[in-house]
């Protein structure tokens, strides 16, 4: 008889991390014994931390902290039920309203996390006579959802405009969604959110734009992608994740009044989950009030990330197409992927390599992102390491004296 847990003993993915042990370059699940944003320390070892969403380093600012202290002595640890029911404050009302208005639209709802966000949006709106129309590099949440969703599902080549025309052509006169994300976690590029909107309105279809890194990044004051790109009220809706620019956990989805209310009465993720805590609302609010003060964060973010990106392309590395905070490092090959992480953490810096399937064949890549606390000596670190690291492993040409 078969027994369920016979496919653990030859599952690939366990025996490669076996084997990454083994060889002392396993590098994921490292756990951090201290975090300051910018550094961190692992085994003892004080590394600069370029692999953090943290884009506007304000896990550790005086007055977020603060926030979310004085939350748990008010409120306590949990509100120990959901929205639906016992488990809504008048602060979760206060960061919806906040949100709302920060991100140009009528109404927002928050989430627990982001992928609830995404399940609970995509679930209670698309069912089996919709389609979804979706960028084939949307987040692997999105995809969840879709097919939680039962609703078709059809890809379009990343950001590329004439196959998204063709699938949109393909589907007639269904009722269906484009699914985008708005900066995208692994290439650091955009979506093509102007030519988007013209071809939504084209085949009468509604536009959702998971912007869970664009948040406190993008556009005008780090309102996201549709602000950036000028078509706040072109996007139906928007979803964004609190666990990135906003130093908590969470997610919220916005758009018109009565969009949002349909999904607080059918988003199961919603419905039966807890909300979130109090500290972590807190913590998002305290946030929301330093980005609206001071825009430097967000304009520090982009300088700091530009030195990077443009130094690693003077070396001769592969970055790809990324506008953002984000900067992949093409390596291509997994082992010399892994290989390069381990030489980059040997000398204090820390990335992140994505393997497939994360990513295509062929397209294995160090993720590394920057923060708006990062110093210009941090950065200059940073960029010796890559350049010491490049020549040791033989990605980039040594240089002749």
């Amino acid at each position: 008889m078969a027994d369920l847990f016979d496919k653990i003993a030859n599952d690939p993915v366990l025996m490669a991390a076996r084997m990454g042990r083994e060889q002392g370059i396993y590098p994921y699940f490292k756990p951090l014994s201290e975090t300051e944003g910018a550094e961190v320390v692992i085994d003892g070892r004080r590394l600069i931390m370029i692999g953090s969403n943290n884009y506007l380093g304000l896990t550790t600012h005086p007055r977020v902290r603060r926030a979310a202290i004085e939350a748990i002595e008010r409120y306590g640890t949990s509100c120990t039920g959901s929205r639906f029911l016992n488990g809504t404050l008048e602060l979760h009302k206060e960061l919806e309203r906040r949100l709302a208005r920060f991100l140009g639209k009528e109404a927002a709802l928050i989430f627990g996390t982001g992928y609830q966000a995404n399940l609970g949006a995509i679930t209670a709106l698309m069912g089996k006579d919709e389609i979804a129309v979706a960028d084939r590099e949307i987040h692997a949440s999105l995809v969840d959802a879709i097919k939680m969703a039962g609703c078709q599902l059809k890809r379009f080549r990343h950001n590329d405009m004439n196959d998204l025309e063709r699938v949109l052509r393909e589907c007639g006169d269904a009722p269906k969604m484009i699914i985008v994300d708005g900066v995208y976690s692994m290439g650091g590029d955009l979506a093509d959110l102007p030519q988007i909107v013209t071809l939504a309105k084209r085949y009468g279809a509604r536009l959702f734009v998971d912007d869970a890194h664009g948040l406190g990044v993008m556009g005008e004051g780090g309102r996201g992608t549709h602000f950036h790109f000028g078509c706040v009220d072109d996007v139906d809706l928007i979803m964004g994740t609190f666990s990135k620019s906003f130093a908590s956990l969470g997610g919220v989805v916005a758009g018109d009044c009565d969009v949002i209310d349909y999904i607080q009465h059918h988003a199961r993720s919603l419905i039966f989950s807890a909300s979130m805590p109090p500290a972590n609302v807190a913590t998002v609010l305290a946030c929301l009030d330093i980005i609206e003060e001071d825009p430097s964060y967000v304009q520090r973010v982009h300088v700091q990330s530009a030195k990077v990106r443009e130094g690693l392309r003077r070396m001769g590395y592969d970055c790809g197409q990324s506008v953002t905070p984000i900067v992949p490092v093409y390596i291509k090959n997994e082992m010399h992927t892994v290989f390069t992480w381990k030489a980059l953490f040997d000398n204090g810096v820390y990335t992140n390599p994505v393997l497939p399937p994360a990513v295509p064949p062929s397209k294995s890549l160090l993720r590394t992102s920057y923060m708006a606390t990062h110093t210009d000596e941090q950065i200059e670190t940073v960029l010796r390491v890559f350049e010491h690291v490049g020549q040791l492993t033989g990605l980039l040409q040594p240089v002749v004296a």
